[in-house]
């Protein structure tokens, strides 16, 4: 009954091959796949800690009609337009959540939902209107694919090939990203956390959220020819969202996204394998198995030790035994 919906499993196909017969395919393709997730997990740490996960899903999707509208202005896929469009598309998009929430009585998950849905269905009029006249793929956008990252054009510098471009782009945003942590880690710590101290030590919690904003659409439009737009909000989700189940240390967090998002990357590959399926959706039904276990079996946070507290809890005492006469 199962081979109906699964194949055969071959130990040699999915772990052995991949490694030997086209080894330098499989190494662009799940450095990729942790670079990609990796760097959203950096980011949606904080966008977990600040409760936007919402926005960020809300940015995830509205960046459609942004890239759309830099494609169809500039006739082209360089990084620099879409990267302009998507941060133009992310500015608006916070802009109008905010705008709805502070002048009206929508409540704040409403406002996003108006906003990012609007945005989106925006985007598809778009891609669906001018599909004849440009050349840009609707379902690539939407669920990205891993497997072509290899078959990108290899970027060099002083005549030297480093890797394939998309892969070489991740590697930059994700060493800005790490050194954007590092410089300004005190200052997101703390308007993570408590907005009212980070004002009275003149941190300005408004500046470093648009900066957030800002930093995850670019994260989100380098994702998204790999990822896709769907797809890439769980990669910014599941990491943090994982790691924060086992430490209350936000250093320690961001260590765990981190070893997650190569869980993430290696065993979704090898899943995607066996399945001929999507890598980057095999990739997220990993990150939902891990979540889940986690989920279960955190020593603290866990569904069982919150059973075991609850059933302690519940537990009569027994009545002292009175000593003999």
């Amino acid at each position: 009954m199962s081979e109906r919906f699964f194949p055969e499993f071959n130990w040699h196909a999915v772990f052995v091959q991949p490694w030997t017969e086209y080894a330098n395919s499989t190494f662009w393709i799940v450095l990729m796949g942790f670079l990609v997730s990796g760097t959203c997990g950096l980011v949606g740490c904080f966008v977990i800690l600040r409760r936007m996960a919402l926005v960020g899903d809300a940015i995830s999707h509205s960046l459609l009609p942004g890239i759309t509208l830099a494609f169809l202005l500039t006739n082209s896929r360089a990084t620099l337009p879409m990267m302009i469009g998507a941060v133009a598309a992310g500015v608006v998009t916070v802009a109008l959540i905010e705008a709805i929430r502070y002048s009206s009585r929508i409540k704040p998950d409403a406002a996003i939902g108006i906003v990012f849905s609007s945005l989106f269905a925006v985007g598809v009029v778009l891609i669906s209107a001018f599909a004849d006249t440009v050349d840009l793929d609707a379902e690539c956008v939407l669920y990205g694919e891993l497997i072509f990252v290899n078959l990108a054009d290899i970027a060099t510098i002083g005549g030297v090939a480093i890797g394939p471009e998309p892969v070489v782009r991740m590697a930059v945003i994700a060493l800005i990203a790490v050194a954007l942590l590092l410089i300004f880690f005190k200052e997101m710590l703390v308007t993570s956390f408590d907005s009212g101290l980070a004002a009275s030590l003149g941190i300005n919690p408004t500046r470093y959220q648009y900066g957030l904003t800002l930093f995850l659409s670019i994260v989100i439009v380098s994702s998204f020819e790999s990822v896709g737009v769907v797809l890439v909000i769980a990669m910014i989700i599941f990491p943090g969202a994982t790691a924060l189940l086992l430490t209350d240390r936000l250093p320690s967090a961001l260590w765990l996204s981190t070893l997650f998002s190569a869980i993430y990357a290696l065993a979704g590959f090898h899943l995607a394998t066996w399945l001929n399926a999507s890598i980057a959706g095999a990739m997220t039904v990993v990150a939902g198995g891990v979540f889940a276990v986690v989920w279960a079996a955190a020593p603290n946070r866990g569904l069982i030790a919150h059973a075991l507290r609850k059933r302690g809890m519940n537990r009569p005492e027994l009545e002292p035994i009175a000593p003999d006469a």
